[in-house]
C-alpha cells in the first residue's frame, strides 16, 4: 500500500500537480486526491475486517501525514483547509438528523436517562481525570476529557444497530434516543465552548441569546420560505443540492454575523432544516457530499495524530480512558435505567450499545486545540481513546446479547432483579393452544386482528406471547394475552411457558431478525418439546422456505410472496382502470375496475383509521 502511494504521488497527474510547487490551488488539489486514495485504500481493508469506516479514515490521515506517516502532505494551511470545509458540513448534517419531535414524544425512561447520561458520566469524568497523570497541566484538560468521553457515536452505533436490525428494539429506541440527547449537550457545550477563556455568566447567557435569535430566525425562514423553494425545484437534484448547502453556508455567515462560530452555525442550520418536511429528501440528496466531507475531515483528523511510539504513555492513558467510558456508561445508564423499571436486559443493553466515544468528541477536541484550550497530547489522547473505543463499539454490539445473558446474574447476585413490572403469568394462564414466538410487526398485525375479531371462533383467548421487548408486554397484558419475558432459543423457555399444551407454535420473525438462533433450530426445539404442534414459520426466500419444509415446518410464511399474491388483482385492475379504447365494452371494464378500485381504497382508509396496533 506504501509503494502504491508512493507511485500514485508520481503519476503525471500528480507530477504536473507537484510541479506547480508555488500554485496553492494546485497543491490543495493535488493533497485531496491523496486523501480520497488513502482512504479509498483504507477503507476497503476496514470493510474487510469489519470496522468502522471512521477509523480507516484516521488511519489513512496517519498513513499520509507528517507526523507518522509518508509525509506526502506535510503543509498545516491546508490540513486546516480541509478540516474547516469537512467540519462545517459534518456539523450541518449531523444538525439535520436530530429529530426533536420523536424526543417529546418519547416516554419517562428516555427523557429521565437522556438528560443523566451526560451529567453523570461528565461529573464523572471531572474527578476522575483531574487525578495525578492524566491532565497535562493545562486548564481545561480534564474538562475536554470528561465532556469528549462522556459522548457516544451515532454513526457507529446507529449503524451496527441497523445491521443487527435492532433499532426497534426497547433498548435500541433507548439507545438513540440517548444519542439524540447527547447531540443536544453537544450543541450546548459548542455555545460554552467560546467563552471558557472568560466564563463571565453574563457573557455566556449573552452568547446563548445570540443563538437562540439565530436559530428562531433560521426556524422561521425553515417554516415560511424554504418548502416553498424547496417544492419549486424538487423534482430538480441538483438545485436541490445547491440549496441545502446554500442554505448551511448562508446561516454560517449569519452566524459569524452574530458573532458565533461557522460551527454553531453548520449546526443551527442542520437543526432547522430537521424540523420541514423536505428533510428527508435533503438529506438523501446530500448523502454522497456529506460522505465526501466526513472523509476529508477525519482524514485531516488523522494526519494531526503524533507517533504512538513516540509516545506510549499517551496510549496508555487513552486504554485506560477507554476502561473509563465502558465504566462510566453503565454507572450512568444502567442505574436510571433499572430504577425506572425497564430490567436488566435493556439497563444493559442500552449500557453496552453506549459504551463508545462520539465523532463530536472529536469535533469538540479539535475545536478546542484550535482555541489553544487544550494541548497537543490532550487532543491525541482524546483521538486515541475514540480509536480504541470505536475498535471495541462493534464487537459490543455484535454479542450484546451474550454479554447481557453473562452480566445478568452478576446484578442479579448482588440483589438488582428485575421488579414486580415483568412477573410473568401462572402456569395457568400460560396453557394457550398458540404460542407466538418472538413479537414483531407481523405479531402485532396478528394479535391485532386476533382481538378485533369478536366471533365465537377468535383466537384472542388461545394466544401466549414469548419476547424479550418488554415495552409490549404491559400492553398485550391490557388486551387479556399473556406475555413472557424470555429467549426463544432456550428450551426452558419454552418448557416454562407450556409448549408441550401448544397445537400451532408460530415463529413470525425471519431469521435475518432472529438473536441467537434460526426459524430451523426452532423447527427442531418445537418438535422435541410437543411433537403433536403445528408449525409455522417466517422465511424470506424459497430457498429457505424449502429447506423449512424439509426440517418439518408444517406451513412457511413468506411475506413477499403473499404480498405478491394480494398486489396482483389489484394492479389487473389499475391496468383495466386506464385501458385505453372507446368502445362501449372497454368503458364498461374501465368502471367495474374503478370501482373496485376505490371500494378497495375506501375500505382500506377506513381500517387503518380504526387500526391500532402495540408495534407500529
Amino acid at each position: 500500500m506504501l509503494r502504491t502511494l508512493r507511485v500514485l504521488y508520481l503519476l503525471p497527474a500528480g507530477a504536473i500537480f507537484a510541479a506547480s510547487e508555488h500554485d496553492p490551488v494546485h497543491d490543495l488539489l493535488l493533497h485531496i486526491g491523496i486523501v480520497i486514495i488513502a482512504a479509498t485504500l483504507l477503507a476497503y481493508l476496514s470493510h474487510i475486517f469489519r470496522q468502522p469506516l471512521i477509523l480507516a479514515y484516521l488511519a489513512a490521515g496517519v498513513l499520509i501525514g507528517p507526523n507518522f506517516g509518508l509525509g506526502l502532505i506535510r503543509s498545516e494551511k491546508d490540513i486546516a483547509t480541509i478540516s474547516e470545509l469537512g467540519l462545517v458540513l459534518l456539523l450541518f448534517l449531523i444538525g439535520m438528523e436530530i429529530d426533536l419531535g420523536k424526543i417529546r414524544a418519547a416516554g419517562k425512561s428516555l427523557i429521565t436517562v437522556g438528560i443523566t447520561q451526560f451529567a453523570l458520566c461528565a461529573a464523572f469524568g471531572l474527578a476522575f481525570f483531574s487525578l495525578p497523570g492524566f491532565a497535562a497541566g493545562g486548564r481545561y484538560d480534564a474538562f475536554y476529557l470528561a465532556i469528549c468521553c462522556a459522548l457516544s457515536s451515532t454513526a457507529i452505533v446507529a449503524k451496527l444497530l441497523y445491521t443487527k436490525f435492532e433499532l426497534d428494539t426497547l433498548a435500541g429506541r433507548l439507545t438513540l434516543g440517548v444519542l439524540v440527547f447527547q447531540d443536544i449537550w453537544a450543541i450546548v457545550i459548542l455555545g460554552v465552548q467560546p467563552n471558557l477563556a472568560n466564563p463571565e455568566v453574563l457573557q455566556i447567557l449573552f452568547s446563548f441569546a445570540k443563538a437562540g435569535a439565530l436559530v428562531t430566525l433560521a426556524v422561521a425562514f425553515s417554516k415560511f420560505l424554504l418548502p416553498a423553494l424547496f417544492s419549486r425545484i424538487a423534482k430538480i437534484p441538483e438545485l436541490t443540492l445547491l440549496l441545502s448547502v446554500g442554505w448551511c453556508f448562508a446561516v454560517c455567515a449569519a452566524a459569524l454575523g452574530f458573532g458565533l462560530s461557522l460551527e454553531m452555525g453548520a449546526l443551527i442550520a442542520g437543526v432547522a432544516i430537521s424540523t420541514f418536511p423536505y428533510n428527508l429528501d435533503v438529506v438523501a440528496r446530500t448523502t454522497a457530499l456529506r460522505d465526501f466531507f466526513i472523509t476529508l475531515f477525519f482524514v485531516s483528523l488523522g494526519m494531526k495524530i503524533p507517533n504512538p511510539l513516540a509516545q506510549p504513555q499517551l496510549v496508555g492513558i487513552a486504554a485506560i480512558a477507554t476502561l473509563f467510558v465502558i465504566l462510566t456508561r453503565f454507572l450512568s445508564v444502567y442505574p436510571v435505567l433499572f430504577a425506572l423499571k425497564n430490567g436488566n436486559r435493556v439497563s444493559i443493553l442500552t449500557s453496552l450499545n453506549l459504551a463508545n466515544v462520539s465523532e463530536f468528541s472529536l469535533v469538540i477536541a479539535a475545536l478546542g486545540f484550535t482555541a489553544n484550550h487544550i494541548a497537543p497530547d490532550i487532543l491525541s489522547v482524546i483521538i486515541f481513546t475514540f480509536v480504541l473505543a470505536s475498535v471495541l463499539a462493534p464487537y459490543l454490539i455484535r454479542y450484546n446479547q451474550t454479554l447481557q445473558e453473562k452480566l445478568t446474574p452478576i446484578f442479579e447476585a448482588f440483589g438488582l432483579r428485575d421488579k414486580e413490572k415483568f412477573v410473568e403469568p401462572s402456569p395457568r394462564e400460560l396453557t394457550k393452544e398458540i404460542a407466538l414466538l418472538g413479537f414483531f410487526k407481523v405479531a402485532s398485525s396478528f394479535v391485532t386482528d386476533a382481538v378485533a375479531d369478536g366471533s365465537k371462533n377468535s383466537l384472542k383467548d388461545k394466544i401466549v406471547v414469548v419476547d424479550f421487548n418488554q415495552t409490549v408486554h404491559a400492553q398485550l397484558r391490557n388486551l387479556g394475552i399473556p406475555a413472557v419475558y424470555g429467549d426463544i432459543s432456550h428450551v426452558d423457555t419454552l418448557h416454562h411457558i407450556g409448549l408441550h399444551h401448544t397445537r400451532v407454535a408460530i415463529s413470525t420473525i425471519p431469521d435475518t431478525i432472529l438473536v441467537g438462533t434460526s426459524n430451523e433450530k426452532l423447527i427442531k426445539l418445537i418438535q422435541e418439546i410437543a411433537p403433536h404442534a403445528k408449525i409455522i414459520v417466517t422465511a424470506e426466500n424459497p430457498e429457505s422456505a424449502l429447506k423449512m419444509y424439509a426440517a418439518g415446518a408444517d406451513y412457511v410464511f413468506l411475506p413477499r410472496q403473499l404480498a405478491s399474491a394480494h398486489l396482483m388483482p389489484i394492479v389487473r385492475d389499475m391496468l383495466a382502470a386506464t385501458e385505453p379504447g372507446e368502445s362501449s365494452a372497454a368503458k364498461n371494464r374501465r368502471q367495474k375496475a374503478e370501482l373496485r378500485l376505490r371500494k378497495l381504497r375506501e375500505q382500506a382508509i377506513a381500517e387503518l383509521r380504526e387500526r391500532h396496533e402495540i408495534i407500529s
